[in-house]
Formats: C-alpha cells, structure tokens, sequence
C-alpha cells in the first residue's frame, strides 16, 4: 500500500514529533525539518503529497520557503499549509499571497489538524510525481 507522505517543518523538536505522532496514526508517512534550508532539501528529495510549514524558522522564514516551492513547475501544486502562532488577518493575508493553501494557527487541535491533512490529501497520487527523469529537481535560493 502506498501511503502519502507529509514533510512537517517546524524550529521546535516538540512540535515536529506531536504532528509526526498525530500522522502517523492516521497511515501517513511523516518526513520533518527544522529550518528553510533542510525543507528544501526535504521537498526535492521526498516529493511529499503535502506540507506543513512553520512561519518562523531559522535561515529562512515559512513565507519564502513558500514562495521558492510556488515557483518550480514540478512542485507547486504541493498543497502548502502554513503553521503559526501569529493569527492576525495581516498574517493570514501574508501567508496567501506568499501561495499557502491554508493557514493554520498553533496551538491547534489535533483533530482539526487530521480534518485539513486529510481535505489536502484527496488524489494526492494525481499530483505528486512518482518517479523523477534522470534528475534531480532542484529549488532555487537566492538568499
């Protein structure tokens, strides 16, 4: 059986393994990063089905790691939710136009978490490629 997998990019260890362990229950396959640079590497290397994004991250924030993931043709149709402490209309407005799908705001529950991981997930396989063509995608940071 071949499940979807999640990339969880979150600066906070406790955070990453609570939504690892919430996933993880439901059949899903959880890869997690800690910082911009590592979710980039995670998104050209996994092709994950979805992506929940931390807004405030070490090296580079969750709004430009959106930002480069919305601009390679292979991956911009990964839905991107954004995960933040920060729930202003200034913030949500921000995250939108930045290209989330959705915006999340911490601490959420985790059944709220499952619902949207779930919606997101619907013909996730119609989406994420499988297999690559004899190279390696790869995701431009101009810092």
């Amino acid at each position: 059986m071949v499940v979807p997998t999640v990339l969880v990019v979150d600066d906070s260890p406790t955070v990453r393994k609570i939504i690892q362990m919430t996933l993880q229950r439901e059949h899903i396959r959880v890869v997690t990063a800690g910082d911009g640079l590592s979710a980039l590497t995670s998104v050209a290397d996994e092709a994950p089905a979805l992506i929940l994004l931390d807004i405030q991250l070490p090296r580079m924030d969750g709004y430009h790691i959106c930002q480069i993931i919305r601009k390679n043709l292979q991956f911009r149709q990964i839905p991107i939710i954004m995960l933040s402490g920060k729930d202003g209309l200034f913030d949500k407005m921000r995250g939108k136009l930045s290209g989330s799908t959705e915006y999340l705001t911490k601490p959420f529950d985790s059944a709220e978490l499952i619902q949207t991981v779930k919606k997101h997930l619907a013909n996730w396989q119609e989406r994420v490629p499988t297999q690559y063509e004899n190279t390696r995608p790869r995701l431009r940071y101009r810092g």
